[in-house]
């Protein structure tokens, strides 16, 4: 892995010292956190994406200590979406301190922090999200106006030989179609280097499929594209009747927060 990737002019330095208290005040007070975004993507694969944030996840049952933790030091925060996301200010410069994925699918759990990787943040002990569990996130994300699959690509030509396969596979599930359809594209994207994938992961994914050819397909009317993109599937959910897959029981969102996050669409969080 690579050395910090942040450097001193990569920040104006009011950024940098509010990044810098955030991690000192969570280790202070030992709340579990790991870093992820577009810093962990970098350290992953080389590439630089200087975002206007940092990203923290934290397990759910944390949130509220964490941001607590905050506050006492003076800083603004805020639940801005029920389900998924806050944030903590200082002035113009955020965090975003992430439980959950906004398809409501991939909640982070222990095992996040079980795979999660030792590093430094700006000088200061951290631990980034592993390789795994940020594939688990990117893999969902085909709205209109964003795609990840070119992350996925490059997080997989990075890191793919040194995976935990059988730790992603388990996650995925049952949304197995959505990985397989991301190693495929790889194959695809980098030719020569296809074989960066197990073999005996894609005969398994591959595999699956194949049984399901010889059987019926479930009689359910239902639309799983809305844990894709939260916008170009409304169509099916609203005028043609289509059950939707991140609404309770059946997924983790609960109609409220199903209409809260439809509503913010213009904003593009």
């Amino acid at each position: 892995m690579q050395a910090d990737p942040w450097k001193q002019e990569d920040l104006d330095p009011q950024t940098r010292a509010f990044y810098c208290r955030v991690l000192t005040i969570l280790n202070a007070a030992q709340l579990p956190y790991l870093v992820g975004g577009a810093y962990a993507f970098e350290r992953y694969t080389g590439i630089a994406r200087h975002t206007k944030d940092l990203d923290l996840f934290v397990r759910q049952a944390d949130y509220d200590r964490v941001m607590a933790a905050l506050e006492a030091e003076g800083y603004r925060t805020e639940l801005t979406f029920s389900h998924w996301l806050g944030k903590a200010y200082a002035e113009d410069a955020f965090i975003d301190v992430i439980f959950r994925s906004g398809n409501g699918v991939s909640e982070v759990n222990d095992g996040w922090f079980e795979h999660a990787v030792d590093a430094e943040v700006l000088g200061i002990p951290a631990k980034l999200c592993a390789v795994e569990d940020i594939l688990w996130t990117k893999i969902f994300i085909m709205e209109r106006e964003r795609y990840d699959g070119a992350d996925v690509a490059h997080l997989l030509r990075a890191c793919a030989e040194g995976m935990d396969w059988r730790y992603l596979v388990q996650e995925v599930e049952p949304h197995y179609r959505v990985l397989l359809s991301h190693l495929i594209l790889f194959g695809f994207i980098y030719p020569g280097e296809r074989n960066k994938i197990p073999a005996n992961v894609m005969r398994y994914l591959l595999g699956r499929v194949q049984r399901e050819l010889g059987q019926p397909a479930p009689s359910i009317k239902l639309c799983q594209g809305s844990i894709l993109s939260r916008e170009q599937y409304l169509i099916d959910l609203h005028e043609w009747g289509y059950e939707d897959a991140r609404s309770e029981p059946r997924g983790n969102m609960s109609p409220e927060e199903i209409e809260e996050w439809t509503r913010a669409i213009n904003e593009k969080e």
